[in-house]
């Protein structure tokens, strides 16, 4: 997403985004909401329109934020609701003025947000637009990266705001949750109970997650938690936990797809036997499967003759850009480097086999 517009704008989205749900868990705790599950809390709409008593907000900022439709029929507003506040008719200036927690008052994230600055986002947009049409006029999906945790909630946001136009009758677009980091169970279990509750189709790409180093790294400098999993078998677990959730939404009605991609056998194993346990059949093209071009294929192609949808992902581009990034993604990911010592000593084995059972190594040309 980076590359269809300014990451400066993705990195001041992102920011508003996450001061706005903490802002809401900030409200939670107040009504002594806090403690349970994310989609479990729920602000008192009466409460909400009486902030200024809890010494958040003036009563004319409040009364601006619940302008236009009213929310929560049932007298309450869930995380949900309160992300709709932000919505696809709210100007990107009014986007960007977030509430201080500190002070309880509306303030600017921006000195100023230029018109220039708005065409730019704009552009973006239908940038979004032009290549999601062609992914349903060519029949094919599209998958969006995830990238940096600064960048990834405006990258989730308007990823979702495309799932929610093209994903009405099969799932074309694809969000992508990096299971390294520890929030990666609640951000794929919001957007599932959003599609769930617009009726359009949920696609997650699972992945582990590629910028360890820069995030920790990031979080250390500038003083805020570490948003990664303490190690790799956290992050298993979490991928795992993931990856489970929606299979049971696959199971519950089938208006979900998944792609997941990972070079770790033990995950590819989890996966089959929880597809056995719901009875789902590959042929369903519910589940896909991806792996880096030239690697891990002793994983790739049994799943392929087994009949599984498998892909495997070319990375594009000059030499000098290329193997840095197939570098770090060795670094990245342990089990990537177990997966080629594996694949390496089944050749091996193959290859012996061979030769000491007299077989051909090459059929003769005739």
């Amino acid at each position: 997403m980076t590359a269809l517009g300014r990451p400066q704008f993705l990195l001041q989205f992102s920011e508003v985004l996450v001061k706005w749900r903490h802002f809401f868990s900030l409200l939670a705790a107040q009504q002594g909401k806090d403690g349970m599950a994310v989609l479990d809390q729920k602000l008192e709409l009466e409460q909400l329109q009486n902030l200024a008593s809890l010494g958040v907000g003036a009563k004319q900022d409040i009364e601006n934020w619940f302008t236009g439709e009213k929310l929560g029929s049932s007298g309450t507003i869930d995380l949900l609701d309160w992300n709709s506040l932000i919505n696809d008719r709210t100007r990107i200036s009014h986007l960007l003025v977030v509430p201080n927690v500190e002070t309880g008052h509306l303030e600017p994230l921006l000195s100023r947000f230029t018109e220039e600055e708005e065409h730019q986002m704009k552009r973006m947009l239908q940038r979004m637009d032009i290549l999601a049409k062609h992914a349903v006029e060519s029949g094919v999906r599209l998958m969006v990266d995830a990238e940096q945790t600064y960048f990834q909630p405006a990258i989730s946001r308007l990823t979702l705001e495309m799932q929610r136009i093209f994903n009405t009758h099969k799932p074309i677009i694809f969000n992508t949750y990096q299971c390294y980091l520890k929030e990666a169970y609640d951000n794929v279990m919001v957007d599932m109970e959003l599609s769930q509750r617009e009726g359009w189709y949920f696609g997650a790409k699972l992945v582990r997650g590629a910028y360890m180093h820069q995030e920790r790294q990031r979080a250390a400098e500038i003083g805020y938690d570490d948003p990664i999993n303490p190690d790799y078998e956290a992050t298993n677990r979490m991928y795992h936990r993931c990856l489970e959730y929606v299979l049971e939404e696959i199971d519950r009605n089938r208006k979900a797809n998944v792609m997941v991609a990972s070079h770790n056998e033990n995950t590819v194993t989890f996966t089959l036997q929880k597809m056995n346990e719901i009875r789902l059949s590959p042929r369903e093209n519910k589940v896909y499967f991806g792996q880096l071009l030239g690697m891990c294929d002793q994983i790739s192609f049994p799943l392929g003759q087994a009949g599984f949808p498998v892909y495997k992902y070319v990375p594009y581009g000059p030499v000098n850009e290329v193997i840095p990034y197939l570098s770090r993604r060795a670094q990245e990911n342990r089990g990537f480097m177990k997966g080629s010592q594996r694949e390496r000593s089944l050749l091996w084995k193959e290859l012996k086999r061979r030769l000491f059972s007299g077989q051909l190594l090459y059929k003769p040309v005739h």
